[in-house]
């Protein structure tokens, strides 16, 4: 239960209702991150264009990547809430149980190339209070195993809003019965 009210689909201003109308067509329910993020227009609007641009558009990381990201930056957040929602859409995306199951044990356990695990760990190590310890040759070293900037930030950038989007269902005790 949230430690605050959330908003039903009808209590939602008119500009909300149009973003959420199709989630709510084709879940048949609209999430308590959506409800929390109800609350104000202008939080939920900017989360909106970060889930358009960052996770459902078509961008320089693939979807598998993404979603790895979401996995492990909830799970070290304690997001609960999150890891459950990310597992069902790694699963629409095509990853089977066994390998979301070795992304939730960490970097090291999935069967990737060294080139994504040090892009995942470069995600975990940004996620972190002591992100600013990060320096040119960390970034360096995975320009050099082939990532480019954009993907380096679009990376940093996903890394940021499960910071985010974790940190506001913590706070506010969503997905606890």
């Amino acid at each position: 239960m949230a430690h605050i009210d959330l908003p039903e689909f009808e209590q939602m201003s008119p500009a909300i209702q149009e973003k959420a109308r199709p989630i709510l067509e084709k879940t048949g329910k609209l999430g308590e991150i959506f409800k929390l993020l109800a609350i104000d227009e202008k939080i939920y609007m900017a989360t909106d264009g970060m889930v358009q641009k960052y996770l459902l558009d078509e961008t320089t990381l693939s979807y598998d990547i993404k979603e790895a990201i979401a996995l492990l930056i909830s799970k070290e957040n304690g997001c609960k809430m999150c890891v459950d929602v990310h597992k069902s859409i790694a699963k629409m995306l095509g990853l089977s149980d066994p390998q979301i199951e070795e992304i939730l044990q960490g970097v090291e356990a999935m069967h990737a190339d060294a080139k994504e695990k040090a892009l995942l760990n470069f995600c975990i190590r940004a996620a972190q209070k002591d992100n600013y310890k990060i320096m040119k040759e960390d970034i360096d070293a995975l320009k050099e195993m082939g990532w480019s900037d954009v993907q380096i930030i679009e990376a940093v950038a996903i890394t940021g809003y499960f910071n985010y989007i974790n940190t506001l269902s913590n706070v506010f005790g969503l997905g606890e019965s």
